[in-house]
C-alpha cells in the first residue's frame, strides 16, 4: 500500500519514514538483549527459590526459554513487528509452561512492544498488530480467569469485603493489563511522534540555514546592485556634463579662448569631482570595519551629496551652457540621509538625460516640494537637439530611479510632455517605511 494510503489510515503517519537504526543503536539494543538475559537468569533462581510455582519447569526449560525472551531484543528495532509476535508467543509459552519467572519476562515483552510502536516503518501495520497481540492477550486471561483452576483457588475462600475474592483479583489483573499494555501502545506511538518531530524541526533548521544563505547571497548581488547604480549616477553625470563644456570649448577656441579656458577649466573640476566620489565609494567598499548590508541605507552610502548640493549640481549644468533653475516650494526641513540622497541622483540622472537627449540648448527646471508627509522633485526639460549619437538610450536610468525610490517606498512618473520635452516626478514619503514603489512611464519614456 502507498505511503499516501497508509497517512489516511493511521493519524500518526504523515508519509515520513523513520530513519533505520544506526550502529551504534543496534550495538545497544544487543547490549541491553544480553543485560535482560543475565537479570531474568537471576530472577528464574528467585522465583524458584521462593516456589513461585507448585510444579515449576525444568530448569533446563526456564533457561531456554528466558533466552527465547530475551534474544530477540537484539533485533527489536531491525524487525519491531517480528520481534513483537515472536515475543508475545513466548511470554505465553512461559506462563503456559510454568517457566518461574515474571519480572524481566513482562519487562521483555513490554520493550517489545514499546519498539513496535516506535520503530515500525509501516504505521498501519504496527498499529493493526499491537492490537492484534493485545487482543490475544486479554482473550487468553480472560480464558484464565474464566477457568476451572482459577475458580477452584478462591472457592473455599470467605468473602471479605464488598466483592468475593475472586472477583476482586480478576478485576485488579485486567486493570494491571489494561495499564501495562495501553502504557507499551501509548509510549511506542509517542516515541514515533517525537521522532518525527526531531527530523521535521532538523528540516526546518536546514532551511533556515539555505535560507539565510540565500538571503546573504541576495545581499551581495543588491550591494552589487546598489554599486553599479552608484557607478551609473556618479560616471554618466560627470561624462555627459564634460561632453557639453568640450563641445561648447571647441566652438569658441578660435574665436573667444578665454570662453574655452573656462569650460576646459570645469571640465578640470567635473572630472576631479567624479574621481573623488570614485575614490570614497572604493574606499567604503575596501573598509573591512564598515557595516555589511544588502541594502543602501544611509551608514554605508559612499557619497555626502543630498538636497543641500541641488543648486551645485545645476551651476555644473549652467556651466555646461544649459539654462537651469532650481525653485523650492514649502518650508525645507531635515531629510534622512536616505531619502537626501534619493533626491539628488533623481535630479542628477534627469539632467544628464536631459544632456543626453534634449541637447545644450534644452533649459532645465528643477522644482523641490516640501509636503506635509512628503518631499515630491519635478524636473522638466524643454527639449532640443539631441547631441550626437544619444540614441534611445538603454533605459537604465529610468530602472535606476525606479530602484532608488523602492528603497524609500516613493513613486516615479517619467515620460515625455504634451508640450514637448520631457518630464520627471519623483514623490518620497518622508521618514516612511521602505515599500514597493509604484513606477508610472508612459510609451516612450525610456531614456
Amino acid at each position: 500500500m502507498s505511503t499516501v494510503t497508509n497517512s489516511r489510515l493511521d493519524a500518526l503517519d504523515d508519509g515520513w519514514l523513520r530513519p533505520r537504526p544506526s550502529r551504534r543503536e543496534y550495538r545497544a539494543d544487543v547490549i541491553l538483549a544480553i543485560v535482560i538475559f543475565a537479570l531474568s537468569l537471576g530472577s528464574l533462581e528467585l522465583y524458584d527459590s521462593a516456589g513461585f510455582y507448585a510444579a515449576p519447569a525444568p530448569p533446563w526449560l526456564g533457561v531456554v526459554m528466558m533466552l527465547l525472551q530475551s534474544a530477540p531484543l537484539a533485533w527489536r528495532r531491525r524487525y519491531p513487528l517480528s520481534v513483537l509476535v515472536f515475543s508475545a508467543a513466548v511470554f505465553m509459552a512461559v506462563q503456559i509452561l510454568h517457566v518461574p519467572e515474571v519480572l524481566f519476562s513482562n519487562i521483555a515483552f513490554f520493550i517489545a512492544m514499546y519498539t513496535a510502536g516506535a520503530w515500525s516503518r509501516n504505521r498501519r501495520l504496527a498499529m493493526v498488530s499491537r492490537l492484534l497481540v493485545i487482543v490475544a492477550m486479554f482473550v487468553w486471561l480472560f480464558s484464565a480467569l474464566l477457568g476451572a483452576a482459577f475458580s477452584a483457588a478462591f472457592a473455599d475462600m470467605d468473602v471479605v469485603g464488598s466483592v468475593s475474592p475472586a472477583l476482586a483479583v480478576g478485576l485488579v489483573t485486567v486493570v494491571q493489563n489494561l495499564l501495562y499494555f495501553g502504557g507499551a501502545y501509548y509510549f511506542g506511538s509517542r516515541a514515533w511522534v517525537a521522532a518525527r518531530e526531531r527530523a521535521a524541526l532538523q528540516d526546518r533548521t536546514v532551511q533556515l540555514a539555505e535560507e539565510r544563505e540565500r538571503t546573504a547571497a541576495q545581499a551581495v548581488s543588491l550591494e552589487r546592485l546598489r554599486i553599479a547604480r552608484e557607478l551609473h549616477d556618479v560616471v554618466a553625470h560627470h561624462v555627459s556634463v564634460m561632453g557639453v563644456q568640450a563641445g561648447a570649448a571647441r566652438r569658441v577656441l578660435q574665436r573667444d579662448p578665454q570662453q574655452a579656458a573656462e569650460s576646459l577649466s570645469a571640465i578640470e573640476s567635473s572630472a576631479r569631482e567624479a574621481v573623488d566620489e570614485l575614490h570614497r565609494m572604493l574606499s567604503t567598499l575596501r573598509d573591512d570595519s564598515s557595516p555589511s548590508s544588502g541594502t543602501s541605507g544611509p551608514a554605508d552610502e559612499p557619497s555626502t551629496h543630498g538636497v543641500e548640493q541641488l543648486r551645485d549640481l545645476l551651476d555644473d549644468a549652467r556651466s555646461a551652457g544649459l539654462a537651469a533653475q532650481l525653485t523650492v516650494v514649502g518650508e525645507p526641513r531635515p531629510l534622512s540621509a536616505l531619502v537626501s540622497i534619493t533626491v539628488y541622483r533623481v535630479v542628477q540622472e534627469a539632467i544628464t538625460n536631459a544632456i543626453k537627449h534634449a541637447g545644450p540648448s534644452a533649459a532645465i527646471d528643477v522644482r523641490l516640494r516640501y509636503r506635509e508627509l512628503s518631499v515630491e522633485v519635478e524636473i522638466t526639460d524643454s527639449g532640443g537637439t539631441p547631441s550626437r549619437g544619444a540614441g534611445q538610450g538603454s533605459g537604465l536610468g529610468i530602472v535606476g530611479m525606479r530602484e532608488r525610490l523602492s528603497a524609500v517606498g516613493g513613486t516615479l512618473e517619467a515620460g515625455p510632455r504634451a508640450r514637448g520635452g520631457y518630464l520627471v516626478r519623483a514623490d518620497i514619503p518622508a521618514g516612511a517605511a521602505p515599500t514597493a514603489a509604484s513606477t508610472t512611464l508612459t510609451e516612450g519614456s525610456v531614456r
